[in-house]
């Protein structure tokens, strides 16, 4: 019978008599993980690792952010973190998923109140806009302001969502892509965390997922207090907080000590 189905974790076996809709099972990767509010267990085999706008535009010295007199310093200290992190989750087929603000050329994907939040005036460098020094189109979708930070760049199997909200679920294929690929726990990443990334975990809370915020990798250039309330309600209502630290140390132990 023939494989049906861009996943192989989500597919039938098929031929011209029958389809055989049993999904093959996914030999279980469980790894115990210091969290709060309580000390938790994953299976990495159901897991994902959601980063959200690692971009230029948020974290470069040349970004768009920066453009504006804002310091993106903060927004920069998830990349050692993720950078130790990721190729350990690779190596274990956990999926990296980049959710990143992609705006269409026309930006029709983008209401006027949508375009106000960065552009009140109208007579600024909002949404779309070209950055006055390199020219590069404020987080359109294929330019230099909307790509990931070169020491992130990401290998080829990584998997790609654009974004034109807060949420990284709201009109794009986020869901899909996760269902497709049989994943149930999520931990999240990038930056802004009291913004963008709080908006994603809460919708993934919503529908059903698993979610862990990965504190040391995550980050934001809004006032402390901001990064605490996140973390207070991801705790409160919406899921766990863990570190890449605490998953590396936990992988660096033997496998029979790692559940």
């Amino acid at each position: 019978m023939n494989p049906l189905g861009s996943s192989s974790r989500n597919q039938w076996r098929v031929d011209a008599a029958t389809a055989d809709l049993v999904r093959a099972s996914e030999k279980p990767l469980p790894v115990a993980l210091a969290a709060t509010p309580k000390d938790i267990r994953i299976d990495l085999a159901r897991t994902a690792v959601v980063v959200v706008d690692m971009q230029n535009d948020f974290c470069h010295p040349e970004g768009w952010l920066a453009h504006i007199g804002v310091d993106v310093s903060p927004a920069r200290t998830p990349i050692g973190p993720l950078s130790g992190l990721l190729p350990l989750l690779r190596a274990l087929s956990v999926p990296v998923i980049w959710v990143n603000w992609g705006n269409r050329p026309d930006r029709l994907n983008l209401s006027p109140s949508l375009i106000h939040v960065y552009d009140p005036t109208g007579d600024g460098v909002g949404l779309g806009d070209p950055l006055p020094k390199s020219g590069a189109k404020v987080l359109e979708r294929g330019s230099w302001a909307a790509a990931i930070v070169d020491e992130l760049a990401p290998p080829a199997g990584d998997i790609h969502v654009d974004k034109y909200r807060m949420s990284g679920f709201w009109d794009t294929p986020l869901d899909s892509i996760l269902r497709n690929l049989g994943v149930t726990t999520l931990l999240f990443a990038g930056v802004n965390v009291d913004q963008c990334v709080m908006c994603t975990l809460q919708d993934a809370n919503f529908l059903g997922y698993d979610c862990v915020l990965l504190e040391d990798c995550s980050a934001s250039t809004s006032p402390a207090y901001c990064v605490d309330a996140t973390l207070y309600n991801v705790r409160q209502c919406f899921g766990f907080v863990s570190s890449a630290d605490e998953i590396r140390a936990a992988l660096s132990r033997p496998m029979t000590e790692r559940a």
